[in-house]
C-alpha cells in the first residue's frame, strides 16, 4: 500500500470507523461525488480537523452501530465532513436523515450535500421568497437540478445558466429561463437572489444581474478567488453579498441545517415536487474515473458510488 499523491485515488484496507460517543455507524451503500472532493483530492481541500481523511461528504445505507433517535438495521442517509468514499462511516447523529419516501437506498446518497447546501442559502441565507426572481449558476450539476426544483416548489422564477444541450432536461425540472454561459447575457435579468458557483469571474456580472436590494450568494470558486468589487454598483442597488461553505461549519450549525431540511424539504421531496437527479452510478472501486466525469461538467446532476459491503477498503485522496 502507498500513500497516493494529489490527484490520485488508491483503493486499500484500512481500519474500519469506530464511532465516538453521539455518533452513528452507517454501513455505506452509496456516496455522492461533490466537487469539493476533487479539491480534496488535489490537495486543495484539506477536511476540517478531527474529520476522516478520506472523501466523501455524503452517504446513504444502513445503521451499524445506533445512536440518538437512529437503530440498527435501519436505512438513512448522512451529510459527512468526510469518508463516504468507504464501506461504512461514522457520523454525529444529528447529521443524519432518514430515506424520504419514494426514493431509493442508492439515490438517496445524492440527496444531503445538495439538499443542505441549497435550504441553507436559499431559505436561511438569501430568504428567497415566492415571486421572486433567482439567477442559479451552474444548473445542469447536483446543486443546480437541486437548486431549481426546490426554488420553483417556494414559487420563485427561476432562471438558470447551463451548456445548451442540458437546457431542455433543465427546464423539465422547472427553470422558466435557461442561457448557455457561453454565449448568453445574463447580467440585465434583474435577479433577486444570485445563486453563484463561479465566484471572481462572475462578481462584476453577478452585481449586473441584480435588482435592487437583490441578493449575492457565492458557494464556490470554480472561476477563480480574488476579483475587484464595484461599491459603487453595491449601494447604489442596496445589495448584499454572502459567502459561504458547509464542511466547516461547527457541528451545531450543520445539525440545525440537518434539521430545517428534514423539516421543510423532505416532505416537498416525498410530494413529488422534488426528485433526486442521478447522472449515473459507479462502483465505488472506480471512483477517480467517476470524479473525472465530474470534473468533465458533461454530467446532469449527481453521480454516484456504490459499494459492496464488507469488502472492508476505502478510497484515498
Amino acid at each position: 500500500m502507498t500513500n497516493p499523491t494529489p490527484g490520485s485515488l488508491i483503493w486499500e484496507e484500512v481500519p474500519d470507523a469506530a464511532p465516538a460517543p453521539g455518533e452513528v455507524l452507517i454501513d455505506v451503500a452509496a456516496a455522492g461525488i461533490n466537487r469539493a472532493d476533487l479539491l480534496q483530492v488535489a490537495g486543495k481541500y484539506p477536511p476540517p480537523k478531527g474529520a476522516s481523511p478520506y472523501p466523501g461528504m455524503e452517504c446513504s445505507g444502513v445503521v451499524a452501530t445506533g445512536s440518538g433517535r437512529w437503530r440498527v438495521g435501519e436505512e438513512v442517509c448522512a451529510l459527512l465532513p468526510g469518508g463516504g468514499y468507504a464501506t461504512s462511516t461514522a457520523v454525529d447523529a444529528e447529521h443524519v436523515l432518514p430515506i424520504p419516501k419514494g426514493v431509493s437506498l442508492i439515490d438517496a446518497a445524492g440527496l444531503p450535500e445538495v439538499a443542505c447546501t441549497v435550504w441553507s442559502n436559499l431559505t436561511m441565507v438569501a430568504g428567497l421568497r415566492a415571486g421572486e426572481t433567482i439567477l442559479i449558476h451552474g444548473g445542469g450539476s447536483g446543486i443546480g437540478t437541486f437548486a431549481i426544483q426546490y426554488a420553483k416548489a417556494l414559487g420563485a422564477r427561476v432562471l438558470t445558466t447551463a451548456r445548451s444541450e442540458k437546457h431542455a432536461a433543465l427546464k423539465a425540472l422547472g427553470a422558466d429561463v435557461t442561457l448557455d454561459y457561453r454565449t448568453d447575457d445574463f447580467t440585465g435579468v434583474g435577479a433577486d437572489v444570485v445563486l453563484d458557483i463561479m465566484g471572481a469571474a462572475y462578481l462584476a456580472k453577478n452585481l449586473a444581474a441584480l435588482a435592487g436590494n437583490g441578493r449575492l450568494v457565492v458557494i464556490g470558486m470554480q472561476g477563480g478567488r480574488s476579483a475587484e468589487l464595484d461599491l459603487g454598483t453595491l449601494l447604489a442597488k442596496r445589495a448584499s453579498v454572502f459567502g459561504t461553505t458547509l464542511r466547516s461549519r461547527p457541528s451545531a450549525e450543520k445539525s440545525a441545517i440537518v434539521a430545517g431540511v428534514e423539516r421543510d424539504v423532505w416532505p416537498l421531496i416525498e410530494a413529488g415536487a422534488i426528485r433526486p437527479v442521478i447522472d449515473r452510478t459507479m462502483p465505488m472501486t472506480e471512483a477517480k474515473a467517476a470524479q473525472e466525469v465530474v470534473a468533465s461538467s458533461d454530467h446532469l446532476g449527481k453521480v454516484l458510488l456504490t459499494s459492496s459491503w464488507g469488502a472492508g477498503g476505502s478510497a484515498r485522496g
